[in-house]
């Protein structure tokens, strides 16, 4: 019997982070989940990440702490900036995008794959049913991917190949929670609301497009809110 493929899972606690976890599992391999306590206003999210990670019973949940909130920029690492109520049309840059998150992330997900010996870091960005975030395009998975070729010593010298995998990127959320449906995720562990409370507040982007998600795949969202 081959060795199962050791996973790195940046797994926030969201919807789609826990998605891939279920993805990842789906495919056999070894899940190795990192998530980031960044001084993040909904901090909140490791515990639903907690919970997800012992869902899948993984021999190691490892957390960072770094600290964002330091550079700011972004209302959900500044207290002083207001989270908006969602807008699922909007074209502008939202102040929830926090600067180089993304890259920040994938870079400690890179390292923590090396040392263990993993195949593959698998990341739940999604360009199809707006964000707006920049770090959530496929130029930029593309682009972060030719960078890992480079970037360690198992890539550059020894010929290891780590690879960036986005399954989710193409997928609409509906897509997305039908898919996590079939692979019976955790979804009911999950939190995605941007306001940090231990309900969510059902108003806020991440909320919005949440819930028009849920209703266009015809499922129930397994989580409570303030507001629906």
């Amino acid at each position: 019997m081959s060795e199962k493929v050791k996973a790195v899972v940046l797994l926030s606690g969201g919807l789609d982070s826990t998605t891939c976890m279920a993805v990842a599992q789906n495919a056999g391999e070894e899940l190795y989940p990192i998530s980031f306590n960044y001084h993040q206003r909904h901090s909140i999210e490791l515990e639903s990440a907690k919970k997800v990670a012992a869902h899948y019973a993984v021999s190691r949940h490892l957390i960072v702490e770094t600290n964002m909130e330091a550079i700011g920029g972004s209302a959900l690492t500044d207290e002083s900036i207001e989270v908006p109520e969602g807008d699922v049309h909007r074209e502008d840059i939202p102040v929830t995008y926090v600067p180089a998150r993304n890259l920040i992330f994938l870079s400690y997900a890179l390292g923590y794959a090396e040392t263990l010996g993993a195949g593959k870091v698998y990341i739940g960005v999604n360009s199809v049913d707006y964000s707006g975030y920049p770090d959530c395009r496929p130029e930029f998975i593309e682009k972060f991917q030719a960078i890992a070729d480079y970037a360690t010593a198992a890539t550059a010298v020894k010929g290891a190949k780590i690879t960036i995998a986005a399954p989710l990127q193409n997928m609409s959320k509906a897509e997305i929670i039908r898919l996590a449906a079939r692979l019976k995720a955790p979804l009911e562990h999950t939190h995605s609301c941007y306001r940090g409370g231990d309900t969510a507040c059902g108003v806020c982007d991440s909320c919005k497009l949440r819930l028009q998600g849920f209703a266009a795949a015809g499922i129930k969202d397994p989580v409570s809110y303030e507001n629906r």
